[in-house]
């Protein structure tokens, strides 16, 4: 599978990468949205326990399951970009983090991405919590950080997104993957 066209948004949480990937999705990208959101609207519907705010490592496990069927449905399209709001390795890194299970980097190493990955930065401006992302901004930062280390130490290199519109960082991604081309 070629997983050179695979690419990651990642980053912290209201970080604007949802918003990101459906201006990506507009301009004719194929885009992957967040496992973490799909499985808090499931859990609310039936009223469920795997949610980040009562069974953190449950929640962690169902993201790492999803993101791996993500990426094989994603192997099924056709070529061109797909662009992922998020992915295995941030579900395999909060596990990981929460429980001590080394799942990091035997997922991270056997299911790969694209080479560079994309991370918004804390934006406090544009920062907001709802009924499926209740978590504070220091626990966003938190994980930021965390993601800032276990990219990179998995080989990935990270480009972290600038502050700006919506159009303007979707340019930026586009430029910067076609520039950086190997």
């Amino acid at each position: 599978m070629n997983s050179n066209r695979f690419v990651v948004i990642s980053g912290c949480s209201s970080g604007g990468k949802s918003t990101l990937l459906a201006e990506l999705g507009r301009r004719g990208h194929a885009t992957v949205e967040e496992p973490g959101r799909r499985i808090v609207k499931q859990e609310l519907a039936v009223e469920g326990s795997a949610l980040p705010w009562l069974d953190k490592a449950a929640f962690a496990r169902r993201a790492i399951a999803l993101a791996i069927a993500d990426r094989g449905a994603a192997a099924e399209r056709p070529a061109g970009w797909v662009f992922f709001d998020r992915g295995l390795v941030d579900a395999a890194a909060a596990l990981q983090h929460l429980t001590g299970e080394p799942t990091l980097e035997p997922l991270g190493q056997a299911y790969r991405y694209h080479r560079r990955v994309f991370l918004a930065p804390p934006w406090l401006e544009i920062y907001v919590t709802d009924p499926e992302r209740r978590h504070g901004l220091d626990e966003a930062i938190a994980e930021y950080r965390r993601l800032l280390v276990v990219y990179p130490s998995l080989g990935y290199e990270v480009t972290v997104l600038p502050k700006a519109g919506v159009a303007a960082r979707a340019d930026f991604v586009l430029r910067t993957l076609v520039g950086n081309a190997r």
